[in-house]
């Protein structure tokens, strides 16, 4: 059965997020559906150096706490390969030559419209020191771990961000280590 939308009305809006309910008749009959929609699509970096060692940052998130995760971030309305490359500076300080994408996923898709992109970057350097920008997104500080140690770390629950999950899952498919 498909979805029919009867009315909609807008809840909540800032510069991020906007949040509305429905009105629809779906499988259960008729009802409201929260629905909460991202302003711009975000992006994910698996960032791998030479020593294939994956870069994460450690972040306070007012939510769930602290968290590892890849860098990550809104794309403010710009090109996702971009965003993605202003993420990595920003929250780690790093620059990539070689830039890959993974693929395309949609975060919390039973309640949210929330696209999102996951790049493989390598061939890193040290750019600059990101400290300020750091502490400005709430990052503790830059991490890293081999991808084996990470992909342990998700299995342990070290590593529960579903977003950093999902983009080693995208990076371990591309790069052959689950064959």
């Amino acid at each position: 059965m498909a979805w029919t939308t009867r009315g909609t009305r807008a809840v909540y809006d800032n510069r991020w997020i906007s949040v509305r309910e429905d009105e629809v008749t779906g499988p259960a009959g008729d009802g409201i559906y929260g629905v909460v929609e991202m302003r711009h699509q975000a992006v994910f970096v698996v960032a791998l150096d030479r020593d294939d060692r994956v870069c994460f940052v450690e972040v306070d998130r007012y939510t769930t706490g602290r968290s590892i995760e890849v860098p990550a971030g809104g794309s403010d309305g710009e090109d996702p390969l971009v965003a993605a490359q202003r993420e990595l500076l920003e929250e780690t300080g790093l620059i990539a030559a070689s830039w890959e994408p993974l693929g395309r996923m949609n975060a919390l898709n039973g309640i949210a419209v929330a696209p999102e992109h996951v790049f493989l970057a390598r061939e890193l350097s040290v750019a600059r020191d990101a400290e300020r920008s750091q502490l400005e997104e709430g990052i503790e500080r830059v991490m890293w771990m081999p991808f084996a140690d990470a992909l342990r770390a998700v299995m342990s629950g070290a590593i529960s961000d579903g977003e950093t999950v999902a983009a080693l899952a995208y990076a371990g498919i591309r790069l052959g280590r689950f064959a």
